[in-house]
């Protein structure tokens, strides 16, 4: 499977096929390559316009979404256009960087068209067989880079649609690609003036409540200059329709302050891609050339008072945004400081239902990207990507759980890692109630929610540094015990939240108008209608027909029947499971957050160039030793470190059985190894979307599960509907587990106890996996209502978790 390099023109594949769509004596306007191996390089995803029946007057698509693609043999490479019947294929990660693919069926517009003669691929082939790691092991000795372009180019904006832009490839609410600039637009080049006759700048500033009573007086005429801080930063909103032609379909808010009043800023389309990454909460911001509105609230009757908006275009009239330095910060303006609310984990039952607030804290578990879809009362729900966090501050005994979604900060959300100093502010706190006497506390974003975090960069724009929690938290820091808070740390892998109710009529009360029973046809359908890393819950009748324990050291490893996986990445020595642990005595500050100087070693040429991984032997200093529980992975895989079944789980035709076997690697949680940080924060999350950030398929299991995880159950249940088998795993939540946390509710560790109550009784002792499963014979014939998570780890794996069971009387 080596990629040719050197070899001539004529022996090129893409060469091959594409020289017969450009010659002029094709009559054919399609060509194919066959069984000749191509590799996917770059996935990119883009918005779909109301030319779409132009370009694809043959498909009919629901998805709202197109694809591009940089495909290579490893002579040559090109951007090509992906038909829209093979988008299925890429939302359930079938297709994906670093895919192989072969019988590749291209076309080609025309050179005076609108698409310029790009070529469009109308149909492929996945070669699965080949394994997940295929193309890293053919392009091993490839620089992909320097792999030249057919043609000598390539298009830089989307192929099949008039987008300026293309979208992340997994959510709509963050921005993606190089045309997001970092730098404000005047460092590129000279500034315009500010008005048509040059003299914008002689004018005054204005207050906003001045700018306020004359619109509400009518007047429309240019007022001035506005100096104001912003206070809050709103959310990425992509606002791209199938019927709207605009290319650059982009809204982003700020709310704003001076001395007199505030006010919510928009930026418009091709100002968001100049200054959305720039513009930050604290900054004093000056502008010019901009329109007055009605607030959007007050056109929706969401206030009872009128307000007004500050609408800044790239045209009619272009408007000017600066930021003011600091020096230069008039005090006569009379600026408002930032608003905060910090509160503390102790304080958060104390707070009512839907406060918002603040929070600082250390990560000690941030888990798997996942996504849901939103609850858009009246529109076409969209999947929305999260993660959970928990963080400890000052009131260590109350950890704060977050569930993060995307706040337009992908470049700071995608390398938090544990042992890391978060900021997270205006999140709102969800109170869940177990029963009428225990409830639950989590936070969860608002539409201005804004993430800092040490290690990704953000210190510098942080605005909350010198504020009192803050300065409290960081005293606080200094006596912390970093080795026993490093030895909690734990990296991805399920988990839920809140805890469910333990009893039948609480949970049915608590449903809030969730989806009712299903039987075991209709969940199999909804999850092969899943995408890839979607996350739903069931609600399903059934019966446990056998019942089987794996053991810690077991479920550590794989069976692998494809080829060879590509090599892993370079990194910390491991000892093999079963012998004793490698112990790595070091000296390091974890928690510094002021300037470092990061010493990168670099992946050797066979390894994919993909993420940076530090060694910072030097880092800097903090007293005791810290180990790194890290252990080889086997290839092999038996079932004899099982403890036994009461059952052999039946067989039944594929058609008719849903979930998996054994755990999948995706689902156990891992022990946090700071030197390898970002591989590790790369591993847990999404599919990459190009070639230099992807890592081997086996990277995750280079990392040892953590020590929450000392086994899983696999229980086979038949639907009582209609006989359909699932395959399920169950993680019980064992006293002492930090991770996966016993209720504190007594009961008699019978079947029908732990599984109602989704763990161990935290008031004696657990039984051990070999007695429970003696016990088995307990569940014969219980009819029980079984509350299932469901996730799709891409391709056709879908993880089927046990919540809760309630036996049915």
């Amino acid at each position: 499977m080596a990629a040719r390099l050197g070899s001539s023109s004529e022996c090129c594949t893409l060469k091959k096929a594409l020289n017969k769509l450009i010659s002029k004596t094709s009559t054919s306007p399609r060509a194919r390559t066959h069984s000749e191996p191509l590799y996917v390089i770059s996935l990119e995803r883009y918005g779909r316009d109301p030319d779409f029946e132009i370009r694809f007057p043959d498909v009919i698509s629901m998805s709202e979404s197109l694809f591009d693609a940089t495909i290579t043999d490893g002579d040559c490479k090109i951007r090509v256009s992906m038909d829209p019947s093979v988008n299925r294929l890429i939302s359930k990660n079938k297709l994906h960087c670093g895919s192989v693919i072969r019988n590749v069926e291209f076309s080609r517009g025309e050179d005076n068209d609108e698409d310029g003669g790009s070529f469009h691929v109308c149909n492929l082939e996945v070669d699965r067989l080949c394994g997940g790691d295929a193309a890293l092991r053919a392009l091993s000795s490839v620089n992909v880079r320097s792999i030249p372009w057919m043609g000598g180019n390539s298009n830089a904006g989307p192929l099949r649609a008039r987008r300026s832009s293309y979208l992340p490839l997994w959510n709509n609410q963050d921005f993606y690609g190089e045309v997001w600039r970092d730098t404000p637009p005047s460092e590129h080049g000279p500034e315009e003036d500010d008005s048509e006759d040059g003299r914008e700048d002689t004018r005054s500033t204005v207050s906003l409540s001045v700018i306020r009573r004359r619109f509400l007086n009518g007047s429309r005429r240019f007022p001035g200059v506005l100096c104001v801080r912003i206070l809050h930063k709103y959310r990425l909103m992509y606002y791209g329709k199938t019927d709207q032609k605009c290319e650059c379909p982009y809204k982003a808010e700020l709310l704003v302050g001076d001395g007199s009043s505030s006010a919510c800023v928009v930026l418009w389309n091709t100002l968001c891609l100049d200054w959305l990454r720039i513009l930050q909460p604290g900054q004093v911001v000056k502008l010019s050339r901009y329109r007055v509105k009605e607030s959007y609230n007050s056109r929706s009757g969401q206030e009872s008072e009128p307000q007004i908006e500050i609408s800044l275009n790239s045209r009619n009239p272009p408007a000017q945004i600066s930021i003011i330095p600091k020096n230069q910060i008039s005090p006569d303006w009379l600026l408002p400081d930032l608003p905060h609310t910090f509160i503390c984990g102790q304080e958060l039952p104390c707070c009512p239902h839907g406060h918002i607030c603040d929070v600082i804290g250390v990560v000690i578990f941030i888990g798997r990207s996942e996504r849901v879809r939103s609850q858009a009362d009246g529109q076409r729900s969209e999947l929305e990507e999260y993660r959970w966090l928990q963080l400890e501050g000052r009131t260590s005994d109350r950890p704060i759980m977050i569930k993060l979604f995307s706040t337009s900060q992908p470049d700071i959300q995608s390398r938090i890692y544990p042992m890391a100093l978060l900021v997270s502010t205006r999140l709102k706190l969800i109170r869940s109630a177990m029963d009428r006497s225990t409830s639950f506390e989590y936070l969860t974003n608002t539409s201005l929610t804004q993430v800092y975090c040490t290690g990704t960069g953000s210190q510098p724009m942080m605005p909350y540094k010198g504020v009192r929690p803050v300065r409290q938290f960081l005293q606080w820091l200094k006596q912390v015990d970093e080795g026993s808070m490093l030895e909690r740390a734990v990296i991805g892998g399920y988990f839920s939240y809140p805890p469910l109710p333990v009893s039948l009529h609480t949970f049915m009360e608590n449903r809030q108008g969730g989806a009712g029973l299903i039987s075991g046809g209709e969940m199999k359908l909804e999850c092969e209608r899943m995408n890839y890393r979607e996350r739903q819950r069931f609600t399903i009748q059934c019966v446990i027909t056998a019942a089987c324990y794996h053991h810690r050291e077991d479920s550590g490893r794989t069976q692998y029947t494809d080829l060879p996986s590509a090599p892993l990445s370079p990194r910390v020595p491991r000892q093999r499971q079963g012998s004793e642990p490698h112990r790595t005595t070091m000296k390091r500050k974890l928690f510094s957050s002021g300037p470092t100087t990061h010493r990168k070693r670099l992946a050797p040429p066979l390894q994919p160039p993909a993420i940076e991984e530090d060694t910072e032997r030097d880092f800097s200093l903090f007293d005791g030793a810290m180990e790194f529980l890290v252990g080889e992975c086997d290839n092999d895989s038996s079932d004899e470190d099982d403890d036994g079944d009461f059952s052999t789980p039946p067989t039944s035709p594929l058609t008719s059985r849903l979930g998996l076997l054994r755990v999948a690697i995706e689902t156990l949680p891992r022990v946090f190894c700071y030197e390898r940080r970002h591989i590790q924060a790369a591993a847990v999350g999404m599919q990459a979307n190009s070639f230099h950030k992807l890592l081997p398929q086996r990277e995750l299991e280079s990392f040892s599960p953590a020590s929450c995880y000392t086994g899983y159950f696999t229980l086979t249940m038949r639907a009582l509907s209609d006989g359909v088998t699932l395959d399920v795993i169950f993680l019980p939540a064992v006293p002492g587990n930090l991770h996966w946390t016993s209720l504190p509710l007594s009961h008699d560790n019978s079947w029908e106890s732990v599984l109602s109550h989704g763990g161990f009784s935290p008031h004696v002792p657990p039984p051990s996996p070999a007695d429970l499963i003696t016990k088995a014979d307990q569940l014969t014939n219980q009819r029980l209502l079984c509350v299932l998570e469901a996730c799709a780890l891409g391709g056709e794996k879908v993880e089927l978790v046990l919540n809760r069971a309630f036996p049915l009387r």
